[in-house]
């Protein structure tokens, strides 16, 4: 495992050789400032109305967490919807399309090395996505009082987030060799893992799946949002942390499978 920063390193460095890192960068953070600026102004909106109606009790009630953090956080984790797939799509593709993969393949290096060499290095751009986000929460410890653990646990959810997601996307690279399918195949299958809590409710409100069915409490399991919504609340819990360990994991051993399988055609 000696050789694993080595290729992380080289994968970080030619992610910041092309403009492709640039530009998802500059589009991530004039995004977190838009959706942050409006969580901002629909919240102080909301407090002038209360003022102006008199209504103390709720002016009183009010959290930073609550009305703009939570909100923001789950924003920027339906961009990373977006986002990851364009970092990880040519994680194994690019290496695939440009014949390149032959010879790492053929090199002293393991495929394990190579696969959670290339997953660290787009776990890294996705810790700097992060530290981005973090920013916009900070500004709020100038001119209010969030909670400061909340607050943490919500940036610990939306890293998780983005780590499984990126271990998602390298297990698409790994299938083929065009980026476009490997970011269209991520995307969907983000988009699936996201909205398993959505189909669960949509079945439960129609009669299929009864709120205590067990297919409805496993759908909702499976989903991604349920997990980071617990995390965003504040509440840290083994289970949440082993549903992200165990998927970044699991996909991460069928990345492997997929990178091995090619020497044996």
């Amino acid at each position: 495992m000696r050789h694993v920063s080595t290729i992380a390193g080289r994968e970080l460095k030619s992610l910041f050789v092309s403009p492709v890192a640039y530009a998802v960068l500059t589009l991530f953070a004039v995004l977190a400032g838009f959706f942050f600026l409006s969580s901002v102004l629909q919240f102080t909106e909301y407090v002038i109305r209360l003022q102006q109606f008199q209504l103390l009790d709720q002016l009183r009630e009010l959290n930073l967490n609550d009305q703009v953090i939570a909100p923001f956080l789950g924003v920027m984790s339906v961009v990373l919807l977006f986002v990851i797939p364009g970092i990880t799509m040519g994680l194994f593709a690019a290496e695939k399309a440009n014949g390149t993969d032959e010879l790492l393949l053929t090199s002293p290096l393991t495929i394990w090395e190579i696969v959670l060499g290339k997953y660290l290095a787009a776990a890294a751009f996705v810790v700097i996505l992060v530290a981005m986000v973090a920013l916009f929460p900070g500004l709020l410890f100038i001119y209010g009082d969030p909670e400061v653990p909340k607050t943490l646990a919500g940036l610990l959810g939306l890293l998780l987030v983005g780590l499984t997601y990126t271990a998602i996307g390298a297990f698409a690279s790994s299938l083929t060799r065009s980026q476009v399918i490997a970011f269209v195949l991520a995307f969907v299958l983000l988009l699936l893992l996201w909205m398993l809590s959505f189909l669960a409710d949509l079945g439960a409100a129609g009669g299929a799946l009864g709120s205590g069915n067990n297919l409805s409490a496993f759908l909702r399991y499976l989903s991604s949002s349920d997990h980071f919504e617990q995390l965003v609340k504040g509440l840290i819990d083994t289970t949440d942390l082993v549903y992200f360990g165990v998927l970044i994991g699991s996909f991460l051993l069928l990345a492997k499978a997929a990178v091995e399988s090619v020497r044996w055609r």
